[in-house]
């Protein structure tokens, strides 16, 4: 296994707050970061990075001068095209591989690749068609989400189906002829875990937190998850499992359903730092950030313990004028991702607070 130590360069695909956050923890160990995006220098991950390639990713002439530049490159999207990868990928290490993004961007092979695990999900069928729709509808029933089967994220490419609805309509709005229709689970609660793995097959993973959403975007989570013992156990085998299958180098987030008889559903899963683990940056003995950094990097991985119970709130949006309240109190912990505009379901920033 290869070891790249302080003083190298970290690339980054992408320029959001994970890569920010991945930049910061990266900085801490001394390393550096050059970030390669469409995005320009002022993006939450370029305000605080030493070098910033802004370009395409069909620009191969900059991929190449960029993976130059690096000692090892990982990304804080998913959805970072393969050929890019693969085109770096035959300059200098990329982890995670586009043997993982393959299945990641892709709801379908999502669900496939869990399934021939033995790992649960809820019920699905691919749609490419309206007859394809009303065929899935017939042998899923309904209330159902119908979702982009690419690109879809934070509610975005995906609704829910009701009886009496109009799929014609439902079908034209999801703007998309590669679709998945997947059961609605009757579920307890939503959890997640970070599963971390370096190229020598080392893996830890954090304990299950708890997920509540609003109007599909991520509202809060709960850490710990309030689940039984065996409930989390069998929560980390799942992602630990999907991980060493996909021989994932990096982080690997795993969405869950916990159904109200006590089984584990896989929802979706993430190669990338997860906004279900934010409250790692203060609650727990290595943040997932560094953590990333850490397997990458082939160092040594950190704890995962949890310091304390804690909630971690996002702010979206115009929630991010609180700022100075959230100040006020002695044991939050604010973090902005220095984004301009608070639009409606935007990201700016997150608190995280001991319970």
């Amino acid at each position: 296994m290869t070891v790249i130590p302080p003083g190298s360069i970290i690339g980054i695909l992408g320029a959001g707050q994970l890569g920010r956050m991945t930049a910061l923890a990266a900085a801490r160990l001394g390393y550096k970061v050059h970030v390669f995006a469409p995005e320009s220098m002022d993006s939450s991950c370029g305000q605080v990075v030493a070098h910033h390639t802004q370009a395409g990713w069909h620009d191969l002439r900059a991929l190449a001068r960029f993976a130059d530049d690096v000692d090892v490159i990982t990304l804080e999207w998913e959805n970072v095209p393969t050929y890019a990868v693969d085109f770096l990928a035959r300059h200098v290490g990329v982890h995670p591989g586009s043997n993982v993004l393959s299945v990641a961007q892709d709801r379908v092979a999502e669900k496939n690749f869990a399934n021939k695990l033995g790992i649960g999900t809820a019920p699905f069928r691919a749609v490419r068609t309206l007859d394809a729709l009303k065929q899935a509808v017939a042998e899923i029933g309904l209330p159902a989400i119908l979702k982009s089967t690419r690109m879809g994220y934070d509610g975005k490419g995906q609704l829910r189906l009701n009886p009496g609805d109009d799929l014609t309509g439902a079908f034209d709005a999801i703007g998309s002829d590669e679709a998945i229709l997947e059961g609605f689970v009757d579920f307890e609660r939503e959890i997640s875990v970070v599963t971390a793995r370096r190229a020598d097959g080392t893996i830890l993973s954090y304990p299950p937190v708890e997920n509540c959403h609003k109007s599909g975007i991520l509202d809060t989570t709960t850490v710990p998850a309030a689940i039984p013992a065996a409930v989390a156990a069998e929560a980390v085998r799942v992602a630990e499992r999907m991980a060493e299958e996909l021989h994932v180098v990096g982080l690997l987030a795993v969405e869950m359903f916990v159904t109200r008889d006590g089984r584990v559903l896989v929802n979706e899963m993430a190669p990338r730092p997860h906004n279900s683990g934010h409250w790692t940056l203060d609650f727990a003995e290595t943040s997932q950030f560094e953590q990333l950094v850490r397997a990458v990097c082939g160092l040594p991985l950190g704890a995962v313990g949890v310091i304390a119970p804690c909630v971690m709130t996002n702010l979206i949006g115009d929630d991010v004028d609180s700022w100075a309240s959230i100040l006020s109190e002695p044991r939050a912990r604010l973090h902005l991702y220095g984004k301009g505009e608070a639009r409606p379901g935007r990201k700016m920033g997150h608190v995280t607070r001991p319970r």
